[in-house]
């Protein structure tokens, strides 16, 4: 969602970084790029303003100026004002009775029922919650279907429909069977409207005052820009919301929301919504976030992913193997290559890599994206289970027909060949080196030796 704002970041703070001192002319320039960057990227006029303001009284200080590294003292200023500007990391509030009420608020097509099972889902696997999902949308129609099949996919119960009821008496309905049936949260997916009007936060407030909700949460689609700041300011001043849920960050919004509507509202965004799956959902942390904003990365939200989505079972097994000097082979890749689509694909891990800004502009160029794992994985599963394991047999009237089969060409059977064979080498490198000579020589073991430093030329 960031990644116009990043480039245009990054392209002013290279700027900084090169000159050897910075004068207050020198900053008030890179802030007034930086002003038009945030505008551009549809964060609102006031909230610019004020991040601006905070920011320059910051960098013109002494300390800054006479700095050693003064571009990179203002990059770290920005760092923390955008900190601030997101706000503080924030739970869903679970500390209430049992059942917890949570309202689900928002328009229409912003995601808000698939939002609402994403979250049962999440409290279900990560907190072990009994949860109960109940659709009060009486005018969309098959809304309350589309919530039961959502709960049969998640496993997350759903309330019966009952035709003819009002919203308000199902929220009541869905309070009484949380009570009875010893639900721990009761999850109240309102109807959405295309723009907001008064029957809309009519219901939604007679809702409120019949649930009395633990969390309101307004599920806002980033792609609609300035818009969603304005949905958000309406909600809260006529319903009042605890939280905010930002959809369809993965997509190419510019971002301005996620800056604009904590500062705005006042209210923390809690969740944020990384892709169609129904496990994703991500927490929100406001230091990660703008550090990717600021093309730093985001190695610690990497290396949960990687915890949840690694399958430990396969990964022992290959430990095993390589233990017991068993040879990679292409069954081997094809796990790898699952465990990387798992993780979000390549653009989905690149955005969490710092400085991955210009490289993901050469890698476009390339033509290296999520569709080459998925074509990689066609060629691997168009072989036979004899050349999976031995693929050396693998000459060039098989390489026609595993091509003709995965719907690829013979160039592309070749490129993932050769990278199979990088890929075992590397492996050989680890099985010689053990786990003493890894920790002795680290990574710089398993490089080429041209890479491990010294001379250049010593490939």
């Amino acid at each position: 969602m960031f990644e116009g704002l990043t480039g245009r970041l990054g392209d002013i703070f290279d700027k900084l970084r090169r000159r050897g001192a910075l004068t207050e002319e020198d900053v008030s320039a890179a802030l007034r790029e930086v002003r038009i960057a945030l505008l551009e990227a549809d964060v609102a006029l006031p909230v610019v303003k004020s991040f601006v303001a905070q920011v320059k009284e910051r960098a013109v200080g002494q300390e800054v100026l006479r700095s050693v590294t003064p571009g990179q003292q203002v990059i770290k200023i920005v760092h923390d004002n955008l900190v601030e500007m997101l706000g503080t990391a924030e739970p869903i509030n679970l500390n209430a009775p049992a059942p917890i009420p949570v309202l689900m608020v928002g328009l229409q097509g912003s995601g808000k029922t698939t939002t609402t099972a994403k979250i049962a889902l999440r409290l279900k696997t990560r907190e072990r919650k009994k949860v109960l999902m109940a659709s009060l949308d009486v005018r969309r129609p098959a809304a309350q279907e589309q919530l039961k099949v959502l709960g049969d996919q998640t496993g997350v119960a759903t309330l019966p429909v009952i035709p003819g009821q009002d919203p308000v008496t199902i929220a009541r309905r869905a309070m009484e069977t949380g009570r009875l049936e010893g639900y721990d949260v009761v999850m109240l997916d309102t109807a959405g409207r295309l723009s907001i009007d008064e029957e809309l936060m009519a219901e939604v407030a007679a809702v409120r005052d019949a649930t009395r909700p633990v969390e309101t949460l307004l599920v806002a689609d980033a792609m609609t820009g300035q818009d969603a700041v304005t949905v958000a300011t309406n909600f809260d001043g006529k319903v009042g919301i605890t939280g905010i849920v930002l959809t369809r960050i993965d997509g190419d919004a510019r971002g301005g929301a996620a800056l604009s509507m904590r500062q705005v509202t006042g209210k923390p965004i809690k969740l944020l919504g990384v892709g169609e799956k129904i496990d994703a959902l991500e927490d929100f942390h406001p230091d990660r976030v703008a550090g990717r904003i600021l093309g730093m990365g985001d190695v610690v939200s990497l290396v949960e992913k990687a915890i949840e989505t690694i399958d430990q079972d396969e990964a022992e097994k290959l430990a095993r193997k390589m233990e017991q000097g068993k040879g990679f082979d292409l069954d081997d890749m094809a796990m790898q290559l699952r465990q990387i689509r798992k993780m979000g694909g390549l653009s989905g891990m690149m955005n969490l890599l710092p400085g991955i800004g210009k490289l993901k502009a050469q890698m476009k160029d390339a033509k290296l994206d999520d569709s080459v794992i998925k074509r990689q994985e066609a060629i691997i599963s168009s072989m036979t289970k004899a050349e999976r394991k031995n693929p050396e047999v693998i000459k060039a009237s098989r390489r026609r027909r595993i091509a003709a089969g995965s719907g690829t060409t013979v160039q592309d059977v070749n490129r993932l060949l050769k990278q199979f064979d990088d890929m075992r080498s590397m492996m050989k490198q680890v099985q010689k080196l053990g786990k003493k000579g890894i920790m002795r020589h680290g990574l710089g073991g398993l490089l080429p030796r041209g890479l491990r430093g010294g001379d250049p030329n010593i490939r």
